[in-house]
């Protein structure tokens, strides 16, 4: 009985979204046909027909070398947010320092920083990793700092009364109540990754996904340059749909809130 309203409820939550992305699908076709300018706006269709014939070439060379970069930066992203977010926790005087300039580096257009990352490293892949983790870093340390701070302070008062230690105040209460940010920044900053893994390819790379729809855009081929798009959305959309499926199991919690 319970998986049977569970898979119903799903379809209900899903239901809006396939409705929406439909109208949305017959909108973009009505305007590319309107405008009749494929190296402009393709047609879906023609952007469909498009990454078939080029589906080889995708899959086998470009998606791996931006998925590559994606999953080295996420990585390197996640484990600094949290080391970062645990040390600003543990130390106020550590807040007061790093809280800022977090703050400030997002404010470095990543255009900008891109081609200096390029210059210093050359085409390699940690000139293109590095500005994935500069875009992707920032959502992890800010959610899991703020899901640490979250903890009601009464409860970590309790805790101590009984003789708890810091170590376990922290494992025991601080970390489950940061779990459920943990696993939203993780779902924010796996589309960011993907997008600063495009960016940088775009701005200078010889292999990935940015890349390719670079290069088509200098041979005015507009479905060329939207194959690579779709196919990085649908990407990124199965890591968070797998992030998700994560969450469930871990964070059981939530099911009863």
């Amino acid at each position: 009985m319970a998986k049977g309203k569970t898979n119903k409820t799903g379809t209900a939550v899903n239901l809006p979204s396939l409705i929406l992305t439909f109208i949305l699908l017959i909108i973009w076709q009505a305007a590319a046909m309107g405008i009749d300018a494929a190296y402009i706006l393709p047609t879906p269709i023609q952007v469909i027909k498009k990454l078939w014939e080029l589906r080889v070439t995708l899959v086998t060379v470009h998606l791996p070398a931006t998925i590559g970069v994606t999953a080295i930066g996420l990585v390197i992203s996640i484990v600094l947010g949290v080391a970062l977010a645990v040390l600003m926790d543990a130390f106020p005087k550590a807040e007061k320092a790093l809280y800022p300039i977090i703050i400030a580096s997002q404010t470095i257009p990543t255009t900008a920083i891109a081609p200096l990352f390029i210059l210093w490293f050359g085409y390699s892949i940690w000139s293109k990793v590095l500005v994935t983790i500069l875009i992707t870093f920032f959502p992890i340390t800010i959610t899991v700092f703020d899901g640490f701070k979250a903890t009601k302070r009464e409860l970590e008062e309790l805790l101590t009364t009984y003789g708890a230690t810091k170590k376990d105040i922290f494992f025991n209460l601080k970390l489950p109540t940061a779990l459920p940010n943990f696993f939203s920044a993780i779902k924010m900053a796996v589309p960011m990754s993907v997008i600063g893994a495009a960016i940088a390819e775009w701005l200078g790379a010889q292999s990935g996904l940015g890349y390719f729809s670079k290069r088509m855009m200098t041979q005015l081929d507009g479905a060329g340059v939207f194959a690579p798009i779709v196919l990085l959305s649908a990407v990124a959309m199965l890591a968070v749909a797998v992030i998700n499926a994560v969450e469930k199991r871990v964070v059981t919690w939530r099911k009863e809130i």
